[in-house]
């Protein structure tokens, strides 16, 4: 099993930054990728940023290139999200989540084992 709980949300005006923080624990040696997804009320959860553990090879959303930063310190066994140039549209619970195996995609929620409960994330107007 492996837990994870997320960190550094909360609210702050367009244009401003966020760090969030995803600390894992348990059988965590075998982690082949962690993820960051988010959730709008009333949409679909969607691909926000992922970076594979070993090698640390990122990918991103076209929505948050250029603005977002993945990042993992494998020592503490804790991923961020470096958020900048935060926008009203980026509003929404954001989910961490840990793919144990190599599995065909990053961007798809059902290819990862494990979540945590969510962090909310609001950009004021």
């Amino acid at each position: 099993q492996v837990q994870l709980v997320e960190s550094g949300g909360g609210l702050v005006q367009a244009g401003g930054s966020l760090r969030l923080s995803c600390a894992a624990s348990g059988r965590t040696f075998s982690t082949y990728a962690m993820g960051w997804f988010r959730q709008a009320p009333g949409k679909e959860r969607e691909f926000v940023a992922a970076v594979r553990w070993s090698g640390g090879s990122t990918y991103y959303a076209d929505s948050v290139k250029g603005r977002f930063t993945i990042s993992r310190d494998n020592a503490k066994n804790t991923v961020y999200l470096q958020m900048n140039s935060l926008k009203p549209e980026d509003t929404a619970v954001y989910y961490c989540a840990a793919q144990m195996v190599a599995r065909r995609r990053l961007d798809l929620r059902g290819e990862y084992d494990y979540w945590g409960q969510g962090t909310q994330v609001t950009v004021s107007s």
